[in-house]
């Protein structure tokens, strides 16, 4: 439980009260048109499943990832099943900053701020992040009953259906081939993890370490918040460093330096698969792609784009571009089995430097150079 002295530091419920009642209301559409997505939706991740394992020729083990669940789900949806995942990963910082609050000098503040307060302006954080997702896998999926369909182990797949008919519609595309194309995308990433088992532990040991090692203030952390959540408030950009951003010592950079390059890697793979699918399942591919990628660039304004900088989702944007270079170049240089070999281990994956320079990883895990 994450209190001292009875007062919690986070008031998770109170976050995904506040984030369901502000999230703006998604697209109209009747109840049939509504059922007619989510099945539609559904039917796409099946199909997806196929078209991206023999694309990548990345098959899971016998068994794994065979109850791995698909859901589609609102904006209310996804903020539940992300307060939960955060509420998992976090703990172990939550617990290291519940020792110093007695004693920092942050400790004060933080009483005064109550987690009644962070959970309000967390929850005014995720109602801004709830109408922008498409989809998500869940790699860390905590078992709760907040949604139907939740795992025994594993990740699960997230579809957010208002999101995507919303971004069907402002981008003027043929909405069943953004729907299975948003499927590939996702599907991607759902293969990547059943494929490669020792990715999640991974990736998990390397976020834990990262937490363990963190010695922020938790009055500044809590500071980031809520400069975060007035700007919401009050439509004016917020300014300072992402919260990412907040990182002080070595260790935390190395781990935060092999992070960026795994996330660099599976976002752009993910990104590479669904163009690479898309030409075959996917009449209008060009299209889409050309007109997303225009709306990634833009953003939505002056005050999104600050967010985005304060939450250090601007940094996710370069993953995508930056990883889906290094997974082109590599595929065009020793093929998809060769590139497959970023499978292996732990040791075979790229590092930061290597996403910039795809011949190096080449030449390190293939003994030569590119070209």
């Amino acid at each position: 439980m994450t209190s001292v002295g009875g007062t919690e530091m986070v008031d998770w419920k109170l976050a995904v009260a506040t984030a369901t009642r502000l999230v703006r209301p998604g697209p109209e559409v009747s109840r049939d048109e509504a059922r007619a997505v989510v099945a539609e939706l559904r039917r796409h991740a099946r199909s997806s499943e196929e078209h991206v394992r023999a694309f990548t020729r990345m098959t899971p083990p016998p068994g794994e990832g065979a109850d791995t669940p698909v859901l589609v789900v609102d904006r209310a949806g996804w903020i539940r099943a992300n307060v939960a995942g955060f509420r998992s990963v976090l703990a172990p910082l939550l617990g290291k900053m519940q020792d110093k609050r007695g004693s920092a000098p942050g400790g004060a503040v933080l009483g005064a701020v109550g987690g009644k307060v962070t959970g309000v302006e967390l929850g005014m954080l995720l109602s801004f992040l709830a109408s922008r997702v498409l989809g998500q896998y869940e790699t860390f999926a905590p078992i709760t009953r907040d949604l139907p369909g939740s795992p025994t182990g594993g990740g699960r797949l997230l579809l957010v259906a208002p999101n995507i008919v919303h971004v069907e519609r402002e981008l003027e595309v043929d909405p069943h081939d953004f729907r299975l194309w948003v499927c590939l995308h996702e599907e991607t990433h759902r293969t990547q993890f059943t494929a490669v088992p020792w990715l999640r532990d991974h990736i998990e040991g390397e976020i834990q370490a990262f937490l363990s090692e963190t010695d922020v203030d938790p009055a500044t952390l809590l500071e980031r918040v809520r400069e975060a959540a007035q700007s919401l408030a009050g439509g004016r950009p917020p300014e300072g460093r992402s919260i990412v951003e907040l990182v002080q010592t070595p260790a935390q950079r190395e781990i935060l330096a092999r992070l960026t390059a795994v996330m660099s890697l599976l976002e752009g793979h993910a990104d590479y698969v669904m163009d690479g699918v898309g030409p075959q399942v996917v009449p209008s591919v060009v299209e889409i792609r050309e007109k997303f990628q225009k709306r990634r660039a833009s953003g939505a304004g002056r005050l999104d784009a600050a967010l985005r900088k304060l939450l250090g989702l601007d940094a996710k944007l370069r993953q995508y571009r930056d990883g889906e270079r290094f997974v082109r170049a590599v595929v065009d240089e020793v093929g998809m089995e060769g590139f497959n070999r970023v499978w292996t281990s732990p040791n075979t994956l790229p590092t930061k430097a290597e996403i910039a320079k795809p011949a190096d990883w080449v030449a390190r895990v293939h003994g030569r150079a590119e070209g």
